[in-house]
């Protein structure tokens, strides 16, 4: 396993929430990432999260350990969970909300 294949699998299986996306939760650099943060935001879940901007090696990185080609990529309790397209669709229909509380995570916002 490369160094950072160890480092996505240490991110994914460490933290509870964790997303790889352009820019910070402070401040994203796309509009896909900034719309996963406002989610997780606004449903107050703690999560951690890795710039891929930073680090050409980790921007490819997770792309092949998620066999998934875009980025903001969004995991679960070890599970990735899909990009912002996946995950703003599961939080209209209340599935996100629904899948974060069965794994056990925080979620100050009721599932509608």
């Amino acid at each position: 396993m490369s160094e950072i294949d160890s480092f996505i699998d240490e991110k994914v299986k460490n933290n509870d929430v964790f997303l790889f996306m352009k820019g910070t939760p402070d401040f994203p650099q796309c509009g896909f990432s900034g719309q996963v943060v406002q989610i997780l935001d606004y449903l107050g879940v703690e999560y951690d999260s890795a710039n891929v901007l930073e680090n050409q090696d980790l921007r490819e990185g997770i792309k092949v350990y998620s066999n998934w080609p875009t980025i903001p990529q969004l995991y679960v309790k070890g599970e990735f969970v899909g990009g912002a397209d996946i995950v703003r669709e599961m939080f209209q229909a209340g599935e996100l909300q629904d899948a974060l509380a069965t794994a056990g995570v925080a979620v100050k916002t009721p599932a509608a």
